[in-house]
């Protein structure tokens, strides 16, 4: 059994709940069967595409800038498949590998008025990271639409056409001076956003283990040569 089965249970092909979708279990409430070449399917047999974009303060733009950004992305707004979202995921910083490296200063001073300052800035950063600073991460979401025409009709079909979409969607975003973050592994990408947003405050302090992900790409090759 692969992550992808431990996490969303199942194959595609299967209609009827299994028999491990115990009644309250996460595998019963969550719509997701599974990921595949960057596209998540879902129960209710829909292809979903989710795309991570780094964005840019439109306000400090030159006007002449912000002409051309709003041309462009109402350029796109008309040929963008009908079920766009955009999707902000809000959290709290995490600043945890901060204070690790400060601990290890702090561990590694002599000086007693130096030890003391690197104690008051842990304890600020710790304080304002809980209380005060958030980030945001902007998604664009899309399904699998039937004037989308894949090439087979197939899951593989299905989401090498949603590929083809995001790519355009990144062309145009990329006119309007935004990043469409491109990852190395899109399976093991997809999943972590899927992580991050189901499990907003679990994810912040329970990562998914690198050897996890590595159970995925030996499953689907990557590693294997």
């Amino acid at each position: 059994m692969n992550l992808k089965q431990l996490i969303f249970g199942g194959g595609i092909k299967a209609d009827t709940r299994s028999t491990s979708e115990l009644s309250g279990s996460i595998q019963d409430w969550l719509p997701i069967i599974t990921v595949t070449d960057g596209v998540v399917i879902t129960k209710d047999r829909r292809a979903v595409k989710i795309i991570e974009v780094m964005p840019v303060n439109f306000h400090l733009k030159p006007p002449q800038e912000q002409q051309n950004i709003i041309h462009y992305f109402a350029s796109y707004l008309k040929i963008a498949p009908n079920s766009l979202q955009i999707r902000v995921l809000t959290q709290r910083l995490d600043m945890d590998a901060y204070v690790t490296k400060m601990k290890s200063f702090h561990a590694a001073e002599d000086n007693e008025k130096c030890r003391a300052l690197i104690e008051d800035n842990i304890t600020e950063v710790s304080f304002v990271a809980e209380n005060d600073v958030t980030t945001h991460r902007f998604f664009i979401a899309f399904e699998y639409e039937p004037q989308m025409k894949a090439r087979t009709n197939t899951i593989k079909g299905i989401a090498e056409r949603m590929n083809v979409e995001a790519d355009m969607a990144r062309r145009y975003l990329e006119l309007c001076e935004l990043e469409v973050i491109e990852p190395e592994y899109t399976d093991n990408a997809t999943l972590q956003i899927l992580y991050e947003m189901i499990n907003k405050s679990t994810s912040r302090r329970v990562r998914l283990p690198a050897g996890v992900f590595d159970m995925v790409t030996a499953v689907h090759g990557v590693w294997e040569v």
